[in-house]
């Protein structure tokens, strides 16, 4: 049996109405995974006027997602779209760079695809 890795890291920084997600995925995206992920965006939103959310999303490792986590993905990006202002994603991975593009259409923020960390926050930081 081969073992597969796992791994879901999330950060959140508040600072008045602007919040720094951080995002690392390892393996396959799960349902379980959107559990995590949605209440602690919802929780970091709430009370906050017009939030500006900024994020970073690291998927050199990510393999994909289970058919009802990308549906959950596509949930988040419908409820929190508009407060979104950047998505920094890094990867080399051409079907992130297209799936990134679709994102897109979901957000009123830029989402922009890296191939490494520093050049992604620097950008986030403009």
């Amino acid at each position: 049996m081969k073992t597969k890795k796992h791994e879901l890291t999330v950060g959140i920084q508040k600072v008045d109405s602007s919040i720094l997600l951080t995002i690392k995925a390892v393996g396959t995206l799960t349902h379980e995974d959107y559990e995590t992920i949605t209440p602690l965006i919802d929780s970091a939103l709430e009370g906050v006027t017009n939030p500006k959310i900024r994020a970073i999303c690291d998927c050199t490792e990510l393999e994909g997602w289970e058919l009802k986590a990308a549906w959950d993905d596509l949930k988040i990006g419908l409820k929190h779209g508009n407060q979104f202002e950047k998505i920094a994603i890094i990867t080399g991975k051409s079907w992130i760079k297209i799936g990134s593009k679709i994102t897109s259409w979901f957000i009123q923020g830029e989402v922009k695809n890296f191939e490494n960390e520093l050049e992604a926050f620097e950008w986030l930081n403009e």
